[in-house]
């Protein structure tokens, strides 16, 4: 079955595991995506979220015991559409996001795509993958 490449875009990544993070970038251009900004640690993400354009975030939802919800709180107040990136189930989701697209990790390379595409066209609602 032949891979249909999106159009592109960007993509804001948050992701505190190196390894994880570096490969969902490789899956992410190799789907045809820029990366418009990684972040690894929460403060660094609340920065990258006030000031850099993107067309989508893929937020991990505990980046070193942290919650992720001040770095959505910033995305939803700029009307851009994320997905969350967890292990830990619809349960893991910050109370008041539980109604977002959420990525089950560990996600294979078409999760990804249409988990991203559904997000970009406005029809995924808290979908496991």
């Amino acid at each position: 079955m032949a891979q249909v490449k999106p159009s592109g875009g960007s993509v804001f990544l948050v992701e505190d595991e190196v390894m994880i993070r570096m490969m969902v970038a490789d899956m992410l251009e190799e789907l045809g995506y820029s990366i418009a900004a990684e972040a690894g640690e929460i403060e660094q993400a609340l920065e990258f979220a006030h000031t850099k354009n993107f067309d989508i975030a893929i937020l991990d939802v505990n980046v070193n015991g942290k919650l992720i919800s001040p770095v959505a709180e910033v995305i939803e107040a700029r009307n851009r559409p994320f997905i969350f990136a967890t292990g830990y189930g619809m349960q893991g989701l910050p109370p008041g996001y539980r109604d977002r697209p959420v990525l089950q990790k560990p996600f294979q390379m078409e999760n990804l795509a249409g988990m991203i595409e559904r997000t970009l066209s406005g029809s995924a609602t808290a979908e496991r993958t």
